[in-house]
Formats: structure tokens, C-alpha cells, sequence
């Protein structure tokens, strides 16, 4: 099987985002973000999703978080979109359900080319150390849309927002593995309209 292997750098007078992907690895990563907390939920994600790669970032953090933590979210997208080709033979669908301590997440997804997120998660507080927690939410729909997938997200409880965000990582990267997984009973895209949109 041909590894599915992308890499796309993106620079911005606001970032420089850098990253190379293998989705089809072992979940063997170097991610250095300037963001810490990203540093994390990244680490988690390429770690549960298997994925083998780097993930690198300049950003002017000096003002805040906000443009690397979005520039992460569009480079992310396109890189795994990229890496993914065609699509031919994926099983599309994807789901998992991931607990950390007192919070579940559960994530569903659709390979689509109909990019969307749907979002029901409460962050109950505004910022996880220096974090604004607000930007989880702008990195996942830009990595949706720049991924062109649709992407639900769904957190029914938990009380520690540091949990929240860690279940939904790992419930993203599970539930993409899931999606982007080959079957050889596929025969082209899996959609009866004969192509993905």
C-alpha cells in the first residue's frame, strides 16, 4: 500500500505553520507550536490517530494565542486532505467516544467535501492555564473546512474544561482513523453519486 503522505508550509506576516503527516503510521510525532497547551492536544491527537509526522509553528503569540491556534486548524485540514487524495477506497464514516475522567466526548465524522461543524460542548471556563478555551472551537472549524469534512462534536457532560478538550482531541483523531481507514470492498469513493460533494 502507497503511504498516504502530505506536507504543506504556510506563511503568514501573522504565523508559519509547518506541517508534514503520514496517516498511515504509528502515532510517532514531533509537535512544537509556541502554543503549550496546543503543544498537548496535538501531541494526543497524532498519538491517538496514529499518525506520524511534524507539526511546527511561529506565531505572534506575544498578542495572543488566537492566529496560531487558527492557522493550526486550516494547515491541519489541508494537510490530512492533501495526504488523503482521492478518497478511493476510504470507509468515509468514522466515530468514537473517548472518556477522560469526569467528561466524554464523542465524535462523529463524514469525509464528505461538505465541510461542517456542529459543536455542542460546554467549556466551563474561559481559559485552561493562559489558554482561551473559546479558540478550540475556531481551530476544529477551520479544520473542518480546510479538511472539507464534517465533523460532530459532541460533549453530553464534564466539569474540568482541561478534560473536555483533551476528550475531544482523542475522540478526533480516533474518529478520523476510523473514516480514512481503506476497505478493500470499496470500489471507488464510497457515495452512490459516484464522487464526494
Amino acid at each position: 500500500m502507497t503511504q498516504r503522505i502530505a506536507k504543506i508550509v504556510r506563511k503568514t506576516n501573522e504565523t508559519q505553520i509547518d506541517i508534514e503527516l503520514n496517516l498511515d503510521g504509528t502515532g510517532k510525532s514531533t509537535v512544537n507550536t509556541g502554543v503549550p497547551f496546543m503543544d498537548h492536544m496535538l501531541d494526543l491527537f497524532m498519538k491517538h490517530g496514529l499518525y506520524d509526522g511534524s507539526i511546527l509553528a511561529h506565531g505572534d503569540v506575544e498578542i495572543d494565542d488566537h492566529h496560531t491556534t487558527e492557522d493550526l486548524g486550516i494547515v491541519l485540514g489541508q494537510v490530512i486532505r492533501q495526504a488523503l487524495g482521492d478518497k478511493r477506497g476510504i470507509k468515509r464514516y468514522g466515530h468514537a467516544f473517548v472518556p477522560m475522567d469526569d467528561a466524554l466526548a464523542q465524535v462523529y465524522i463524514d469525509c464528505s467535501d461538505r465541510p461542517h461543524l456542529e459543536f455542542r460542548a460546554t467549556m466551563p471556563t474561559a481559559k485552561v492555564g493562559t489558554f482561551d478555551t473559546e479558540l478550540v472551537h475556531e481551530f476544529l472549524w477551520k479544520f473542518a473546512l480546510e479538511a472539507r469534512m464534517n465533523v460532530h462534536i459532541v460533549v453530553p457532560y464534564g466539569h474540568n474544561t482541561h478534560h473536555i478538550i483533551e476528550a475531544i482531541f482523542k475522540a478526533l483523531a480516533r474518529a478520523i482513523d476510523m473514516a480514512i481507514q481503506l476497505d478493500a470492498r470499496v470500489e471507488g469513493v464510497p457515495s452512490t453519486k459516484g464522487l464526494l460533494g
